[in-house]
């Protein structure tokens, strides 16, 4: 009975700790594409303009690839606490 009641008691603080986690997870944002006009008189008329865009998407794709990085390391450290956190939560349980 008591290992009963302390197997349940557990299940609040595991589910408490496992979404904890989830909650500093990072969204990466992928960025727009620039567009180029089809009709080669507006591609010259706003070459400058879309010279920018397409050096803002190329500075912007590697901040995004920068986050992908970071969230994918992140979330490989994350697994991996969960992963000992469950071996321990097993040890517990099956006492």
């Amino acid at each position: 009975m008591i290992k009963r009641v302390c197997r349940q008691s557990l299940i609040p603080v595991f589910l408490l700790v496992s979404l904890a986690g989830q909650a500093h997870g990072q969204t990466c944002y992928a960025p727009e594409r620039p567009f180029v006009p089809t009709d080669p008189h507006d591609v010259q008329e706003y070459r400058d303009l879309i010279g920018r865009d397409f050096e803002n998407y190329i500075a912007d794709i590697q901040s995004y690839f920068r986050c992908l990085e970071e969230e994918r390391s992140r979330a490989f450290e994350e697994a991996r606490e969960v992963s000992q956190e469950y071996g321990r939560f097993l040890e517990i349980t099956n006492d």
